[in-house]
């Protein structure tokens, strides 16, 4: 009995449908790999004309393998079965004695695209909903189904390297383009098109001589060394092994069993088992998402600097009809400038540029309040402009529509208490750059409804954000964890650490920039104002130097000058080596303080549990991913050294490394399953 594949004899032709029972998506599991290979088996005996692989999931061909299964696996060699199991079956694919062709639509990732490489042919739908591509080295492991060998001599070695390094994903178009996919059309031609190849079998497609001369032996320690400084850059040799191994596997032109044991190795280690986690935690979020109807079609941002403008391009990006309200007529006309520009750079295509522009609508008079399913609020981090326009917006909106806030630190019930009905006021804390961050905390005050939380988290789903639910409480979860983080780097500064050394510490413990150069990225007038209003009720002490420093009008990057200086494009300029030996214990003092707080944020309830602390400081801040997210890396630490260390650094420095209560509650402390 099949649970995942269907076997249908058309005439002389036959068609293999893949429908893994229970998913919304097609993975391969071993269930699946091993139903496949009895089909394989079957079909062997069979004079046919050829086999079409295709899926019965509107959601696309294959997602990849199945990584729950990776979660259970702890020893490197039951890793290494797993991809000789996967390579045998697609082995016996690329043996059939007939042709075989792959009809992909959707998304074909990883194991789907290894199994598509393991066929004669492969048809993609012309659509932007179709993607092609080897994600695995986002999971800190390579393609393990032989995608390592069969991928180089199909699209050329530079274009191969380029797609399992990056991650990236093509469309079906630029599949074409690289020779990845045989034939692009449209989804009513796909199946004619497939019997076209099964009929005629033309010659299978190779990459031209000069795409395969990288893989000459006297060039390969040349490309190598080319790769591996673009690599660098991206990804540290301790932190992301499988970029390296991919390399080395390239070199070495290794074969299908070198492959496997080397993805059982890295399948096993703590990079990919934190980064496994960081994925089941998205898309937790993603079904959390998913979960409701939103009912909004019109959004309404009022606001059109920095982070509404971003928000109204994104939100209209993903196709909404957006109305932008400013007061001011020359912010509206940067933001639209800023549109058209963001979207001729990603949609590319003059027709989308056009549609997406035309659903973008400045809106000086704030008309749109009127017909708005959702309201974004994107003013001045002010208690008091923020009371009086929505106490404004109220009066001209239906009652149905639901009212959001982007405050980064302000208390829900202290806006709300502008509201008539604060029920349906939700916060939706975008992070800067919008198009960039994935995450969106979803505030829930005291008197909001679940209602309009339901409708908050669906709407972030639907523009393609995570939504992560947070309980209103100063800086909520994100900017509370982090300010302590920034705060204590300029504490450092104050005491003469130098700005350098305390970047270059902060991104060798794995963090995407050091907190001096965030805080300038963000401005350090915002970052004054945040520490500020967190001051009082959490009892942060803000270090002079930062009052200094914006006094003087350095805000960061967007002045020019900051704790860095910046060029006129905004770069920062590099500072002569500091030679001189740093005696403080840099990384722990920035770690320990951010770790604490993330502790006491579970402890007063600001979030469910250690997961959604995980998945909002890796998503939020891009907080080391291979370390799997601050509880994560506590959880293999160990509470008590971190518990000790924070007594130490207590008694040199000062209360503010007091062990938060929290550390004492084993329960507060434990992982759930994403």
């Amino acid at each position: 009995m099949s649970n995942h594949w269907h076997l249908d004899y058309q005439g002389e032709h036959a068609v293999l449908t893949l429908d893994v029972e229970g998913q919304s998506a097609n993975v391969l599991s071993q269930d699946v790999l091993h139903e496949f290979e009895k089909h394989l088996e079957e079909l062997e005996s069979k004079m046919l004309e050829g086999v079409i692989i295709r899926s019965g999931k509107t959601s696309g061909f294959i997602a990849g393998a199945d990584v729950r299964e990776f979660v259970k696996i702890t020893e490197p060699e039951r890793a290494t079965e797993l991809a000789q199991l996967g390579q045998r079956v697609l082995s016996r694919l690329a043996d059939l004695p007939f042709p075989s062709v792959a009809v992909i639509h959707g998304f074909c990732l990883g194991g789907g695209t290894e199994l598509a490489l393991a066929c004669s042919y492969r048809i993609a739908r012309d659509d932007p909903s179709t993607r092609l591509g080897l994600p695995e080295v986002r999971l800190g492991i390579h393609p393990g189904f032989a995608g390592t060998v069969r991928l180089p001599p199909l699209v050329g070695d530079f274009a191969a390297l380029d797609m399992m390094l990056t991650g990236r994903t093509l469309s079906s178009r630029e599949a074409r383009r690289r020779g990845l996919v045989d034939e692009v059309t449209p989804e009513r031609h796909l199946l004619n098109a497939a019997l076209t190849f099964l009929k005629n079998a033309p010659p299978r497609r190779k990459a031209p001589w000069y795409r395969r001369l990288p893989a000459w032996k006297p060039l390969r320690s040349w490309v190598v060394k080319l790769m591996s400084a673009r690599v660098r850059r991206k990804a540290h040799p301790d932190h992301y092994p499988a970029p390296w191994r991919i390399l080395d596997l390239w070199r070495d032109r290794a074969t299908e069993y070198e492959e496997a044991e080397s993805l059982g190795e890295l399948l096993v280690s703590r990079t990919s088992r934190n980064l496994v986690h960081v994925f089941l935690l998205s898309e937790a979020l993603k079904r959390h998402g998913k979960a409701n109807a939103h009912n909004i079609e019109h959004v309404h941002v009022v606001g059109a600097g920095v982070m509404g403008a971003d928000i109204a391009i994104w939100a209209a990006n993903k196709g909404f009809r957006v109305t932008l309200q400013d007061r001011e007529p020359e912010i509206l006309a940067r933001a639209l400038k800023k549109a058209y520009g963001f979207y001729k750079a990603k949609l590319k295509d003059p027709r989308a540029v056009q549609e997406a522009m035309d659903r973008f609508i400045p809106d000086l008079e704030g008309h749109g309040l009127n017909c708005a399913d959702l309201v974004i609020e994107a003013i001045v981090e002010k208690t008091g402009p923020k009371q009086e326009l929505f106490r404004a917006i109220e009066k001209k909106v239906r009652p149905e529509t639901l009212l959001a806030t982007n405050t980064s630190s302000i208390p829900l019930e202290v806006i709300g208490e502008a509201l008539a009905d604060p029920s349906r006021l939700v916060g939706l804390h975008f992070f800067n750059p919008v198009a960039k961050m994935q995450l969106v905390e979803i505030v829930h005050g005291a008197k909001t409804s679940e209602a309009a939380m339901a409708r908050a988290r669906a709407f972030t789903g639907a523009i393609e954000r995570l939504p992560l639910d947070v309980k209103s409480s100063p800086g909520f979860l994100v900017n509370r964890i982090l300010m302590p983080y920034l705060l204590e780097a300029v504490k450092m500064v104050e005491e003469g650490v130098s700005v350098t050394a305390i970047d270059n510490a902060a991104t060798e413990f794995g963090m995407p920039m050091g907190p001096i150069t965030l805080a300038d990225t963000v401005g350090l007038d915002i970052c004054l104002s945040v520490a500020e209003e967190l001051s009082g009720p959490l009892g942060i002490e803000v270090p002079a130097r930062l009052r200094e420093v914006v006094g003087q009008g350095h805000l960061g990057r967007k002045s020019g000058q900051g704790f860095y200086q910046y060029d006129a494009r905004g770069h920062k300029q590099s500072l002569a080596p500091d030679k001189t030996a740093v005696d403080v214990p840099v990384t722990e003092r920035l770690v320990l303080r951010l770790l604490n707080e993330a502790v006491a944020c579970l402890r007063e309830g600001v979030v469910a549990d250690p997961d959604a602390v995980d998945a909002g400081m890796v998503y939020g801040t891009g907080f080391a991913p291979f370390l799997g997210g601050p509880m994560r890396y506590v959880e293999n630490l160990g509470v008590t050294g971190i518990s000790h260390s924070l007594h130490r650094l207590s008694q040199e420095y000062g209360p503010r490394f007091n062990p938060d209560a929290g550390w004492t509650n084993p329960d507060l402390l434990r992982s759930g399953n994403a």
